[in-house]
């Protein structure tokens, strides 16, 4: 984290300056024993496309909401910064009555349908794969994600002060992200560059948002996310902690 990074997008953009090689999310479902692990430069090339895809494809502008009906997961995290880089409004679990748009994972496809904007559906596969036949009435992000461009800028430059987040009926603006995972990383166990935070928490709290990607993203740390957790026997987490190399949990 720099004095310049007044939003979430920023903290990528010094992430990718400071070591773009080095390993940003771990991510791991224990329901089907997958294992994926993104580098900074990974993970913001994935952030950029999907961002294109938002600001392009949907024409998504600033001010904007997007709910985010989905668990905690890798792709969840890109979709949470690329929502930061264009300055929409993620709101995680919203209503998507209230949504410009809606992206779904495949258990949430029902609720969903009520958005009356653009829908995207994620499949959650292994490696980013995507559904045998998209979703009526939604477009596979597998599918559309792949051919936009792997640079972004913003049609309009992104204000730190505008709302950024909303999470468990609360809302956030892109500055108070940054400063609030800033400022509760050492609580974390967050001490500085080349820290690792295994994090078992969902997504749809603040404190699960915070161990599972701001606050390892703002202190030059990393994240191994384990979704399904409760699966792992206590062995098993300690032979994860051993072999992932991790320096603090949050379960």
């Amino acid at each position: 984290m720099t004095t310049t990074d007044r939003t979430p997008a920023d903290l990528l953009r010094s992430a990718l300056a400071a070591d773009a090689g080095r390993p940003l999310v771990t991510f791991y479902d224990d329901a089907t024993g997958e294992r994926v692990e993104l580098s900074v430069a990974t993970f913001a090339n994935w952030v950029a496309k999907t961002a294109n895809l938002l600001q392009g494809e949907l024409s998504a502008e600033p001010g904007d909401r997007v709910a985010l009906l989905l668990p905690a997961h890798w792709q969840t995290a890109v979709w949470l910064l690329a929502c930061s880089s264009v300055g929409v409004v993620a709101d995680v679990a919203g209503d998507p009555k209230a949504a410009d748009i809606v992206v779904s994972g495949p258990d949430t496809l029902d609720a969903a349908r009520a958005c009356s904007g653009s829908r995207i559906a994620l499949a959650l596969r292994p490696l980013g794969g995507r559904f045998p036949q998209a979703p009526d009435g939604f477009a596979d992000y597998a599918v559309e994600v792949p051919g936009q461009g792997d640079r972004f800028a913003p049609f309009a430059p992104v204000d730190p002060e505008e709302p950024a987040l909303i999470v468990a009926g609360r809302e956030f603006s892109g500055a108070e992200v940054v400063e609030r995972a800033a400022a509760e990383a050492p609580g974390l166990g967050l001490t500085g560059p080349g820290a690792r935070l295994l994090s078992g928490m969902p997504y749809d709290t603040w404190e699960g948002l915070s161990a599972g990607l701001y606050s390892p993203l703002a202190t030059g740390g990393s994240v191994v996310l384990c979704r399904h957790l409760e699966r792992l026997g206590e062995e098993s987490l300690a032979q994860r902690i051993e072999s992932e190399r991790v320096t603090a949990t949050a379960r």
